[in-house]
């Protein structure tokens, strides 16, 4: 077959089309986007801004023919074809949406609006980290029946591509654990902290001004944000079930400014990482405060960024970072997923796509182990009256109970306490339970011990 200069032919091969020069004469690819906040207005901005260049990467012109918005929105000019509608489940019902992109957030009523686009053949992109975590199981079982996609690489991370490199990119390779700031508010509020010696309550009332965190900062600082989107994560990394009701959660309310700088003076950060770790027994998956090497890249992380570290038996460890909230970051995001849908509509015999949605063909059974069978090693701050022989008795019960002990810190007297930093190798949290149990009961002890976990992240 010959090709003349500057002019183009296609071909078919069953239902695919491939296209050289020029542009194919196809239908575009119709989207209804539910939701015009931040993400969806960004996405909607990133549509028209990058249009030329989206179509050069699919041969596919996109076209917005549906918004799901509770008022009209003159403001985004959007042209007189694109129709307007609360009525979100009638939106996902029309012949003329190929693609349907939710990015209201919350889990109701995007639930029952994305299960409505599946049963009505609607490919499906969403930003919605929490509906698939608690829902997700069923959602991407019931697009599997219906031979669509759900395509979700904003719900983690927000541009940081992290879901296609764990599903695609490390697919060749048995993921040993990752560890993430996957949320940004926390990382901001400790990272002021840290940097100005500021109190936790005073950073957060900063980050609420700033839009960083919301006026119920529950979900940021008490780390179910970041245990939806780890929860996503340790799926497609270890092919096992959605099971965020597992994932052992605890937020930063309690770290003090006092604990930040006992880290630093000992050569660590304090992070609230998300951590999964495949095991003898089975998988960790856990969210929570974490003392980490200074020397480390993640523990350099500042500010809202975001960053996963993937340890994987091939390639060893990478690093992704990036922004992991707001408009331009989560929106490219959302529009990649398009991206590759569109693709997959024009490439493929259904547009059901070719990975699968967890990156496992199967999935493990492998068990989720509880808090107490968890490995890690520990901060620990006492304090205690100064008196001979304390020090000694502390270090006699972490002895019996088989805990092993990295550094000891004395600091200086507060009041007529004497503040005790003891570092541990990792054991498990049960011993570590039964240990503080016993230092608790002691008489020269006042107050809770504090308790910070701690990891090296180096193999």
């Amino acid at each position: 077959m010959t090709l003349e200069s500057g002019r183009f032919f296609s071909y078919d091969l069953g239902s695919r089309k491939n296209c050289l020069y020029l542009e194919c004469d196809v239908k575009p690819v119709r989207l209804a986007i539910l939701g015009l906040g931040t993400v969806g207005g960004g996405a909607l901005k990133l549509l028209k801004e990058n249009a030329a260049e989206i179509k050069r990467r699919t041969g596919r012109e996109i076209q917005i023919t549906h918004v799901g918005t509770r008022r009209p929105r003159p403001d985004l000019d959007l042209p007189e074809s694109v129709k307007q509608s609360a009525d979100l489940l009638d939106i996902v019902r029309q012949p003329d949406v190929d693609v349907v992109v939710e990015v209201m957030g919350g889990i109701h009523p995007a639930y029952e609006v994305i299960k409505e686009a599946i049963l009505h053949g609607k490919q499906v992109v969403t930003a919605n980290k929490a509906l698939l975590a608690e829902h997700g199981n069923e959602l991407f079982k019931l697009a599997d029946d219906n031979a669509v996609q759900i395509a979700y690489e904003a719900a983690v991370a927000g541009g940081i591509p992290i879901i296609k490199v764990m599903r695609e990119g490390l697919a060749a390779n048995k993921i040993d654990w990752l560890a993430g700031i996957i949320n940004g508010t926390g990382n901001f509020i400790l990272t002021e902290m840290r940097d100005k010696g500021r109190a936790f309550a005073d950073v957060l009332k900063e980050a609420q001004e700033l839009g960083y965190a919301e006026a119920d900062p529950t979900f940021d600082v008490e780390g179910i944000d970041a245990a939806h989107k780890l929860t996503l994560l340790a799926s497609i990394a270890f092919g096992i079930p959605l099971q965020f009701d597992k994932v052992f959660t605890e937020g930063i309310s309690k770290i003090t400014a006092q604990d930040v700088k006992y880290a630093e003076d000992l050569g660590f950060r304090i992070k609230h990482l998300g951590i999964a770790r495949r095991a003898e027994t089975g998988i960790e998956l856990r969210v929570h405060p974490t003392l980490i090497p200074e020397e480390q890249l993640i523990a350099n992380v500042n500010g809202v960024k975001n960053a996963v570290l993937v340890q994987a038996n091939a390639v060893g460890p990478t690093l992704y970072y990036g922004a992991g909230a707001g408009a331009g970051p989560t929106a490219s995001a959302v529009v990649a997923d398009v991206v590759d849908i569109v693709r997959d509509i024009s490439y493929t015999e259904d547009g059901a796509g070719t990975i699968p949605q967890l990156a496992f063909e199967s999935l493990s059974d492998l068990p989720i182990l509880p808090r107490e069978e968890m490995t890690t090693g520990y901060y620990i701050r006492i304090n205690a009256e100064d008196q001979t022989g304390v020090l000694a008795e502390v270090t006699s019960i972490l002895s019996r109970e088989g805990i092993s002990i990295d550094a000891i810190l004395q600091q200086s007297r507060l009041k007529d306490l004497i503040p005790i930093v003891i570092l541990t190798d990792p054991v498990k949290e049960a011993k570590m339970d039964e240990a503080l149990k016993q230092i608790q009961a002691l008489p020269v002890i006042h107050g809770e011990i504090v308790r910070i976990r701690l990891e090296s992240l180096d193999n």
